[in-house]
């Protein structure tokens, strides 16, 4: 959860991964559509490992 922020001047206020403008939703969406962790970390190379990580 340390990874996730909510700014209400980002998108409407919608939860995002910290440092970025991509949506929590927009990431849940990408995993439920069975993109690699590899794909993702490729295609938004300002994420870390630790933003993909799925661990709780």
């Amino acid at each position: 959860m340390e990874r996730i922020t909510v700014n209400t001047k980002i998108l409407g206020g919608k939860p995002i991964v910290k440092g970025t403008r991509i949506s929590v939703e927009h990431f849940l969406d990408l995993l439920a559509s069975n993109v690699s962790e590899k794909e993702i970390l490729e295609d938004y190379p300002h994420l870390s490992k630790e933003d993909t990580s799925t661990h709780v």
